[in-house]
């Protein structure tokens, strides 16, 4: 188990090894808990709510790309015609 340093500001350096392990980046945001005498950190993983599906969205999306294997598929024209725009 790496042993590190507390540094100004209460700054701790994740060691390279657990950094990597996990696939963490630069500018990635963790979670800080205690539990019991110990400091537990884990990466948190943020999503921005717009760039999430419904589950109803996500079939559609499946189904697109089952169609889209298949062969299937409409001109960008037909689609902008049958959407309005």
């Amino acid at each position: 188990m790496p042993t590190v340093k507390i540094r100004t500001n209460r700054q701790v350096t994740v060691p390279k090894i657990i950094f990597d392990d996990l696939g963490l980046k630069e500018g990635d945001y963790v979670d800080v808990s205690l539990q019991g005498s110990d400091i537990v950190i884990r990466p948190k993983r943020l999503v921005d709510l717009d760039d999430t599906l419904s589950p109803e969205e996500e079939k559609l999306v499946e189904q697109g790309f089952r169609e889209l294997r298949q062969g299937k598929s409409v001109a960008w024209s037909a689609l902008k015609d049958e959407l309005g725009v």
